[in-house]
């Protein structure tokens, strides 16, 4: 198992997305400088203040305005400067890592996304990511600026007397071993609020998502524990961290304030003193506790980093995932559809025993092939293999004598088209459905063919506003029959040399399905058509059904054959005759 890489390692990868916007961070260095050296010039000041007090001139008096409004204003400069050009490089970052990490997720093979709910991979998407920037905006903002104003104020404490400045420095190693403590903390729980973020997320999109099953079968109780609890365990966690840098803040102040005492008790001794004038003495202590505010945000930043390096580890992991393989070089601009499956194995992961055995088929282009069987017979695992949405673990799967490895990746798949049980739909109008992704350039007049071969025109002419018409988050607006129709009319539009019918017909009723039959019959013409079906009676015109069980084929002929031996085939025609009896 590769090590996680370290703090540093992930901060320094984080930091090279800086790069792009130097200019601005540049910029934001500079706001930094400039408010750090008005900060130490104020302290720096205060010998001037107690010489104008004691000796009230005119040309004192002149001096001492200027002074202040010439303080407060490079300050407020400084302020803006690097408030406003580092969330600029912060939220540049953000929007890179955000448009890298979703263009992974596009990448990523069909495993990835079964071993990782939904809900969790939007959470990396949104909370992570929005941590990172508080790592890369406010953290780096306060680092620097109030780094940068205790570097000064300390310049100028050693300038004007460097013995009482090492006593205050002796504090320091004990500020790092509380800083060191609590950063180990806060990056410990910011995983696990990370990880309690995404459950939130998870639950919540599941419980939304399934709102109407949820009522139906009154599981309001189940779903609101469930939030209850993943969203206690957030606000525990949430506290934790509270308190840690609740703790580590006011402790870090006493440590201040326990060596600016010391500097006080000393400053009376005579020898510490030397020939340190009021102005002076005063001047210093400023400068002592005016930096108790820059010390204590440069510590309280620590928890700001370790919730940012703690998301950059998760969003990095995610972009580190190996994408789909894709060595292929041969992408024909159309193939004939020529199918031929040697001896295919195939099982998950994490499984033992094979799902798919030994299965040989030969599918002469143009022909429709039906595969039937009962549930889990691994039919949808078998044609899931010919997009290469899982890569089979033996045998070899070949199209036009090509093996499957062979085509490029978006060249296989524009030789398919795909219309499952499972219909997915986008929030968008009904046209850009049935026209998406590569076919956005379809004609009007060509989306209205397709819709009509797919015998959806008759619902869509009766909507408000036609093909223009918003169809909701998946096609809420829309019947089940509906929806399939669009997904039907989406693969028409395609007009791939093979179609892939996984329940293609499920969700209509028995007129719809009629209708929607005669279109498949005409579309099927001269592609090679796999269907997936278990009403028998739709793929009774199929050139081969295939009966598949336990993972292999156990029969295989034209219906009227299968009819006639007496086997599978017709054990199963025989049950659905019966049922619909």
């Amino acid at each position: 198992m590769a090590q996680e890489p370290s703090n540093w390692q992930t901060y320094k990868r984080l930091l090279k997305y800086v790069r792009p916007f130097w200019v601005a961070f540049v910029f934001a260095v500079i706001g930094n400088i400039i408010y750090a050296a008005a900060s130490t010039a104020m302290a720096a000041a205060m010998e001037y203040v107690i010489e104008a007090i004691e000796n009230p001139t005119d040309q004192n008096r002149l001096l001492l305005t200027g002074l202040i409004v010439g303080v407060f204003g490079l300050r407020g400069l400084g302020t803006f400067m690097s408030q406003y050009f580092i969330s600029y490089v912060g939220r540049n970052v953000i929007n890179a890592l955000r448009v890298q990490l979703f263009d992974r997720l596009l990448t990523l093979p069909s495993r990835y996304f079964d071993d990782n709910a939904s809900g969790r991979l939007v959470s990396k998407l949104t909370f992570n990511v929005e941590q990172v920037a508080e790592a890369t905006t406010d953290a780096v903002t306060i680092t620097l600026r109030e780094g940068l104003t205790v570097i000064g104020l300390l310049g100028f404490m050693l300038y004007t007397n460097w013995k009482l400045t090492v006593v205050f420095l002796v504090v320091g190693p004990v500020i790092g071993a509380v800083v060191s403590y609590a950063s180990k903390r806060f990056r410990r729980l910011s995983k696990r609020i990370q990880g309690s973020m995404g459950d939130i997320t998870h639950v919540a999109s599941e419980g939304i998502a399934g709102y109407r099953v949820v009522r139906t079968f009154g599981g309001e109780d189940y779903e609101r524990q469930r939030f209850h609890q993943v969203s206690q365990h957030n606000l525990v966690q949430s506290l934790k961290m509270a308190s840690t840098q609740a703790i580590s803040v006011p402790v870090i102040q006493v440590l201040v304030a326990l060596a600016i005492a010391s500097l006080v008790w000393l400053m009376l001794s005579p020898e510490i003193r030397g020939t340190m004038s009021t102005g002076e003495l005063i001047a210093f202590i400023t400068a002592a506790t005016t930096m108790a505010k820059p010390v204590r945000q440069v510590t309280s930043v620590h928890a700001k980093i370790q919730k940012g390096v703690a998301a950059a580890h998760d969003v990095f992991e995610t972009m580190d995932q190996p994408p789909e393989q894709d060595h292929g070089t041969f992408a024909p601009e159309r193939v004939t559809g020529q199918i031929t499956l040697d001896k295919v194995c195939f099982r998950y992961r994490d499984q033992l025993d094979d799902v798919l055995h030994n299965i040989s088929l030969d599918i002469p282009a143009g022909q429709s092939v039906a595969l039937v069987g009962r549930s889990g017979s691994g039919k949808s695992t078998l044609v899931s293999l010919l997009p290469r949405f899982y890569e089979y673990t033996d045998g070899e799967i070949s199209i036009d004598g090509h093996a499957l490895a062979d085509y490029q990746l978006q060249a296989l798949r524009g030789q398919i088209a795909l219309v499952t049980q499972n219909v997915v739909l986008f929030n968008d109008t009904i046209a850009a459905n049935i026209a998406y992704g590569a076919l956005k350039d379809a004609t009007r007049e060509q989306i209205r063919e397709a819709a009509a071969k797919a015998h959806a025109l008759e619902f869509i002419d009766r909507m408000p506003e036609g093909l223009d018409t918003m169809i909701g988050d998946n096609g809420v607006m829309l019947s089940g029959g509906q929806r399939q129709r669009l997904a039907i009319a989406r693969a028409l539009l395609k007009n791939a040399p093979i179609l892939i019918l996984d329940e293609a017909t499920s969700a209509l009723d028995t007129e719809s399905e009629r209708h929607i039959q005669d279109a498949l019959e005409t579309v099927m013409e001269g592609r090679t058509t796999l269907v997936i079906a278990h009403r028998l009676s739709t793929i009774e015109k199929a050139d081969r059904i295939v009966v598949m069980d336990a993972g292999q084929i156990v029969e295989s002929g034209r219906h009227e054959e299968l009819l006639a031996a007496g086997g599978a085939y017709a054990n199963l025609h025989q049950t659905q005759f019966s049922e619909s009896a």
